[in-house]
């Protein structure tokens, strides 16, 4: 693993975007006081996730920024990007070549970037971590740090060390999981606490829930009582209105054969009266010859009388 450029634009005095190339082995960067040599290391700790300004020689994180001259006007933001030949995977990522990017805008607002994906500064530090690389930038040494790292407490110069050994990336992930099981302990406890409050809580609950289910086994005992009563009382009324129906058929056919015998019987009065009127209109007759044969018989003696 070797580093293979670094591209700085609007940062510190490289307005324009400069690459430098590397190549395997040792190289140096050379040139008068006040070119620049020192802002490529400021760069390069940088883009590795340097988070104190002090250390980038400035008063804050703003000043990483161009500033302007008099003849240019400042710039908005300061961009880094590093790339690393990743060919012998000393890096845990599957990509023979990575790049590291970081940009910080004039408000605050900062973005970090491995190959063109977005992501946390944690994901650089993690990554870098394991090849021996990181913030605490053992790995550069810049003016005045030699003294600071040989003159360091031995906790610090052990932390140092650790990064250099790659432990100190597993010591944070230590913290973190020690961190976390704490939260975790805290959460557990406060459920515990909840469950037990909930559990008294229950209690008069369970009580209301038994009755309540009580009430709904009651219920259920007076819809069925209902229902069968219901049932009963149709049955009953099904049964009465067929009587009434069959009553009502009979009184019908009765009202029929009734019908029918007034029929008859005003047909029989009707030849009764025809036959009473035909009798009496042939006694009439008989009368009425009887009374001719007299009234002749009267006739013959009148004359006879009047001859004598």
């Amino acid at each position: 693993m070797h580093l293979k450029s670094v591209t700085l634009k609007g940062f510190k005095s490289f307005a324009q975007p400069t690459t430098f190339a590397f190549e395997p082995g040792v190289t140096a960067i050379v040139g008068p006081n006040g070119s620049g040599k020192s802002n490529v290391v400021d760069a390069l700790a940088w883009v590795m996730g340097e988070q104190g300004a002090k250390t980038l020689r400035g008063g804050k994180m703003e000043d990483v920024i161009f500033a302007g001259t008099s003849t240019r006007g400042p710039l908005g933001r300061a961009e880094v990007q590093l790339t690393i030949d990743n060919s012998d995977g000393a890096l845990p990522i599957e990509y023979s070549e990575v790049t590291i990017s970081r940009t910080l805008f004039r408000n605050g607002a900062s973005e970090y970037a491995i190959n063109g994906e977005g992501c946390r500064l944690l994901d650089v530090q993690e990554l870098l971590s394991d090849s021996g690389l990181g913030r605490e930038m053992h790995v550069i040494v810049g003016q005045g740090r030699l003294d600071t790292v040989l003159q360091a407490s031995p906790e610090d110069r052990r932390g140092f060390i650790e990064e250099a050994a790659g432990i100190l990336k597993h010591r944070r992930r230590k913290e973190k999981t020690l961190r976390k099981l704490e939260a975790m302990e805290a959460n557990l406890t406060r459920l515990s606490d909840l469950a037990g409050e909930l559990r008294r809580q229950l209690k008069p609950l369970g009580r209301q829930a038994e009755i309540a289910r009580e009430a709904a086994t009651i219920a259920a005992v007076v819809r069925d009582a209902k229902a069968r009563l219901i049932a009963d009382e149709l049955v009953g009324l099904r049964a009465e209105l067929a009587d009434h129906m069959r009553a009502e058929h009979e009184r019908h056919a009765e009202r029929l054969v009734l019908q029918d015998r007034s029929d008859q019987l005003r047909v029989r009065i009707a030849q009764l009266e025809a036959e009473q009127r035909s009798e009496a209109v042939d006694g009439a007759r008989r009368v009425l010859f009887s009374l001719e044969r007299v009234q002749e018989r009267l006739r013959g003696l009148y004359s006879l009388a009047g001859q004598r």
